[in-house]
């Protein structure tokens, strides 16, 4: 089920003139002829960029494609304990698929390059860092020829979702297929809901609700840095609690629900509006709010709802759901898999005597398919490409998150044009520089102030 790339005088419309200068300047030295087919029997040699939890988890999905022989070569990550605990888990259960010998294994902001460049033309690198990164690393994958694999989200503001927009048609220029973490587009479940309601099981969806309710997980929140370790790996190393590193919470945390209903809307909304705030924050430094309730609203007039709410002791839900003019669906429920979706004759989906249909169980693992249709697509040389879908889903992502910031109602186009871009100047990053964000003096970081900070998060 791999996605492929729309018509190039789309994505033109949709591309804006700025933006263009950086990813040019990106991309001056690519010189890399356009890569063909691995062919069947190819042995494919994996890079893992950024060895986190999601990183390590993506190299155990490629290691599990059953579609020819694949083998883990190089890995890179600023944060030396995180090579070493990927290799330990990844050697221990793909022994014969893992070759990562020390002079393999790179260290630092520059690691990136120095494991690519292990790598052959038509090879493919994971990229498990931080979102800020992302277009960086992407650029060199296209300069080195390889196919990519990204986690979501892929972009954090305007100005980077311009810049991987002229990558992402880089990147097709050079016949290279890259693959998006926004694994419920592979699921099979939601590919079967989605093509029901496209039939009109439901009627024209009018509502939709989206819900990620649970307690503080990840680096939701964080407290002052300890000694011992940089403003800046400090930043990196628990970027869900910097807008500039990830997009905060909301980017990392909703971006699922959301594109999973603008899949079954098959559209995306053009503006939001929203709420949010801070509430028990005892000693956290990090830029999130403790709640978001955000409404999205689509050309035609629909409503998304998303309701997401990192806080203990409260009621905790995880699913989404869509209300259209002759019933309901359950999108997703039980976090991202199973997704278990139904769809109802009426709009109470706690009903099972109105239930009319539901995807059969168990379901296929949709971390899993992602991987076997990129595969797939390496070696037949057929059209894959995610990133401007990718890119479309962080920017709206990223929509409903500045109007919950700012207070305002923000357009998808002022998204996509905003200049505030959070961290300038990342491929210029060094050990010894300073971190995009600084901390006053009594070692706190500014935070959204909805209504005093109208055009910008912060």
């Amino acid at each position: 089920m791999g996605t492929t790339s729309k018509g190039t005088s789309s994505r033109r419309e949709f591309l804006k003139t700025t933006g263009r200068a950086a990813a040019a300047s990106a991309l001056a030295s690519v010189v890399v002829p356009a890569v063909h087919a691995a062919g069947k029997n190819h042995t494919l040699q994996i890079a893992l960029i950024g060895s986190g939890g999601r990183g390590t988890g993506a190299a155990v999905q490629a290691l599990s494609v059953k579609n020819g022989p694949i083998k883990l070569v190089t890995i890179a990550d600023v944060f030396e304990a995180r090579i070493n605990g990927a290799l330990g888990h990844l050697t221990k259960n793909f022994t014969a698929q893992v070759d990562v010998p020390p002079e393999r294994q790179f260290v630092g902001l520059d690691a990136y390059r120095k494991a690519m460049d292990c790598l052959q033309a038509g090879d493919v690198v994971i990229l498990g860092t931080p979102p800020a990164f992302r277009w960086v690393h992407f650029a060199y994958a296209i300069e080195r020829g390889l196919h990519v694999f990204m986690e979501k989200p892929v972009t954090v503001d305007g100005p980077t979702s311009r810049r991987m927009l002229e990558l992402g048609e880089a990147s097709i220029k050079k016949n290279l297929k890259v693959g998006v973490g926004l694994m419920c587009r592979h699921c099979a479940a939601r590919e079967a809901l989605s093509a029901k309601i496209r039939d009109g099981a439901i009627g024209d969806i009018t509502t939709m609700r989206a819900y990620r309710m649970h307690g503080p997980i990840g680096f939701f929140a964080s407290d002052p840095k300890p000694e011992g370790i940089s403003e800046l790996m400090y930043q990196i190393q628990r970027f869900h609690s910097f807008l500039w590193a990830g997009g905060g919470a909301y980017s990392d945390f909703y971006i699922h629900n959301i594109d999973e209903c603008c899949w079954m809307k098959n559209a995306w909304p053009v503006r939001a509006q929203a709420t949010g705030g801070r509430h028990y924050r005892g000693n956290s430094i990090d830029q999130n709010f403790d709640n978001y309730s955000v409404e999205y609203i689509f050309a035609d007039g629909c409503r998304l709802f998303l309701y997401g709410r990192c806080i203990d002791g409260t009621y905790n839900e995880f699913a989404s759901y869509a209300h259209g003019t002759k019933g309901s669906a359950v999108i997703s429920t039980n976090v991202h898999t199973p997704a278990k979706c139904r769809i109802y004759r009426g709009q109470d989906v706690t009903r099972e005597d109105q239930q009319v249909w539901a995807f059969p169980q168990p379901e296929p693992d949709p971390y899993q398919l992602e991987w076997d249709h990129l595969i797939q697509a390496i070696r037949e040389d057929r059209p894959y490409n995610e990133v401007e879908r990718g890119v479309k889903a962080s920017l709206v992502t990223s929509m409903g998150r500045m109007a919950a910031h700012t207070g305002q109602v923000i357009t998808y186009e002022q998204i996509l044009n905003s200049d505030h871009e959070f961290a300038p100047g990342l491929d210029k990053l060094g050990p010894d520089s300073p971190a995009p964000l600084l901390a006053d003096a009594d070692g706190k970081y500014p935070v959204p102030m909805p209504g005093r900070t109208k055009n910008r998060e912060y």
